[in-house]
């Protein structure tokens, strides 16, 4: 399997395929159906209301760390989605736990992230040191004030920087959202904003909206380095709130996520939004270092490496396949429509299921076409090599 990693690809800039496009833009955009609805209470709870607790996470972005904002009418709330956690629909992308979830789950205490190995069988409810996901936004409640000692996630899925054409809240709209909370609420006080630690994931929506609207890749480095200037600004307005820690996701390989690779048969990435992928994380660090460069004190940015853990996985996990007979690609998603035009979760007018189910989704990377599975997520977390102990 060529998972497109050598640096050397990154230079080699050859026009994107049409069809390419039109995979990674439907993959990534078209599981959604309804538009958002902004759906948290409006009373302001008491000073006596307010969460307490240490460490809080804070989520923005896309369907990578979005564990249930949108409406219970869209895909992430129907079959199959949720079989291996938490047993139905969640809200999450994935058939269980998302990358929120197990960041999450050991944001108390991130000196100790290099050695959380917990099985992502166990419940969140008992999971290595005993912190829950943090509430979605959309499902807080005055009368769930107890949740939000973890934080809250504000992140949507299809979403990215810039409006992806979904009708859903871009990630400068989920910072406002944040921002509303913290002006017109005391759910949280500078205090509790300062040990605490903000996750943006930004997973690549904005690069098929990009080229779909202009029909051309010819300006995308362009575009790359407008669409990091934006996203740091995001990050410092977050950080001006008072989160004084900040972990930013890098781009997986994008050209290895099933809708693409499934042009190869799953055997081979597309080298050439690998190599988009490589550049945009380029463009990335070295923002990140400038951030740092300009922040008093401790580092208050990093980066989550995620197209080295997604790849190490990959070929991890190829080479297991490559010397087991009966195993299935890495790339090969566990739930697939019976026919291209359908997805995962896809049903027809008679309610027929219209998507199969692999049988071991514990074996899986992906889950559908553009998500990995628990599994994956579990096996990607394991392998990030940023050190995270630092941040904290």
């Amino acid at each position: 399997m060529d998972t497109g990693s050598s640096q050397n690809r990154a230079s080699k800039r050859k026009p994107f395929n049409k069809a390419e496009v039109l995979r990674l833009g439907r993959g990534n955009l078209s599981v959604i159906d309804p538009p958002y609805v902004y759906a948290a209470g409006n009373e302001s709870p008491t000073v006596s209301d307010k969460p307490q607790g240490s460490v809080k996470l804070f989520v923005f972005g896309d369907s990578y760390v979005d564990t249930g904002n949108w409406k219970k009418s869209s895909a992430p709330w129907k079959e199959p989605y949720g079989i291996t956690f938490p047993g139905k629909p969640s809200g999450r992308f994935s058939d269980g736990r998302v990358l929120t979830d197990y960041i999450g789950s050991s944001s108390a205490s991130l000196s100790l992230w290099i050695h959380i190995t917990y099985e992502p069988s166990l419940s969140l409810s008992s999971s290595y040191l005993g912190n829950e996901s943090p509430v979605p936004f959309t499902q807080w409640t005055p009368a769930r004030n107890s949740s939000l000692k973890s934080g809250m996630n504000f992140a949507y899925g299809g979403t990215g920087v810039f409006d992806t054409g979904n009708n859903a809240p871009n990630m400068n709209s989920q910072i406002n959202f944040f921002q509303q909370m913290l002006e017109k609420t005391v759910l949280y006080t500078k205090q509790d904003l300062q040990p605490s630690i903000a996750l943006v994931s930004s997973a690549g929506n904005d690069y098929p909206t990009y080229i779909e609207k202009t029909g051309n890749d010819q300006d995308l480095p362009a575009f790359t380095r407008t669409l990091i200037d934006q996203l740091s600004k995001n990050l410092k307005r977050i950080h001006g709130f008072g989160v004084q820690k900040i972990m930013v996701t890098s781009l997986p390989p994008l050209g290895c996520l099933p809708t693409l690779s499934s042009l190869y048969s799953y055997q081979n990435c597309s080298e050439k939004w690998n190599a988009a992928s490589m550049f945009h994380n380029q463009m990335l660090d070295q923002e990140v270092q400038r951030l740092n460069s300009e922040s008093t004190g401790k580092r208050a940015f990093e980066v989550l490496n995620l197209y080295s853990a997604f790849t190490s996985v990959l070929n991890q996990t190829n080479h297991i396949a490559g010397n087991s007979s009966g195993l299935e690609s890495p790339m090969k998603p566990c739930c697939l429509g019976v026919e291209s035009k359908y997805f995962c979760g896809n049903i027809d007018s008679n309610g027929v299921k219209k998507y199969k189910v692999c049988n071991n989704t514990g074996s899986s990377i992906f889950w559908d076409m553009v998500h990995p599975s628990q599994n994956g997520w579990h096996s990607v977390y394991l392998a990030l090599k940023t050190p995270l102990h630092m941040i904290y």
